[in-house]
């Protein structure tokens, strides 16, 4: 598979652990730090053992920015709801494979409307899941802890083995097609997920830690993610390769 150009790596903003009392000031913070997109984490109860918010909480965010909204439903039934998520504003949509309900249908009806559809998959869960979808995959989001609560470390061992393979599941004909990361991104790992390919990191607890100014987080973290990528180019088959000169010209 020829290498692809996904642009600059993106950074999108989870407000999961943000005060959930005031979540437009949340998003508001995170758009004047310099996110890239909100992202915007729909549990259930049932899927995960945790409840969040729904479409109508996304629909009064809607109003506070024009950056791009990405839902990711961890919800046992998305096709009863995925028409609201659409109706709310949310420019991408991603569900789990590992729902008990037929999952083609759901991303066909995404796409129709316009939106980017997804697939998450758990830790667990090999990527090879997606395989009878991949011509509908507009993202795939590497689940690097267990869904259902932030604050989680990062799984390095699931980043190393599925981040590096996971483009391959994108749709041929996705233009915006991208490689999501979620879970335990930070100042210590985003090098490290940068590296293996991840092009938008999914950042959520490190960015509401009292002690960090966000806008410096963020840039870090991207920066530190470039890195990583940088590294991993210069050491692909192919790359120019760095000549040093020395002393005696050789």
């Amino acid at each position: 598979m020829a290498a692809r150009d996904a642009g600059p790596i993106r950074l999108a903003a989870s407000i999961l652990d943000s005060n959930l009392a005031n979540l437009a000031q949340a998003v508001r913070r995170c758009v004047r730090a310099g996110a890239d997109r909100i992202h915007l984490d729909v549990m259930d109860g049932h899927f995960v053992p945790n409840l969040t918010f729904g479409p109508r909480t996304i629909r009064a965010l809607r109003s506070v920015t024009d950056l791009p909204f990405d839902a990711h439903l961890m919800i046992a039934n998305p096709a009863r709801f995925v028409d609201e998520f659409v109706a709310a504003g949310c420019d991408s949509i991603t569900i789990h494979v590992e729902i008990e309900e037929p999952v083609g249908p759901v991303l066909e009806r995404i796409r129709a409307a316009g939106r980017l559809a997804g697939l998450a998959v758990k830790p667990r869960t090999p990527l090879a899941a997606l395989e009878p979808y991949r011509h509908l995959l507009d993202v795939v989001m590497v689940m690097t802890v267990e869904p259902g609560f932030g604050g989680q470390q990062l799984m390095r061992a699931v980043a190393r083995e599925k981040l590096p393979v996971a483009a391959r599941y994108l749709a041929a004909d996705s233009a915006e097609g991208a490689v999501h990361v979620d879970g335990g991104v930070n100042r210590e790992t985003a090098e490290l997920v940068g590296r293996l390919g991840a092009e938008v990191l999914v950042v959520g607890s490190a960015l509401f830690q009292r002690s960090r100014a966000m806008a410096e987080e963020i840039a870090r973290i991207k920066a530190l993610a470039e890195q990583g990528r940088a590294t991993a180019r210069a050491a692909a088959p192919g790359s120019p390769k760095t000549v040093l000169v020395g002393a005696e010209g050789g």
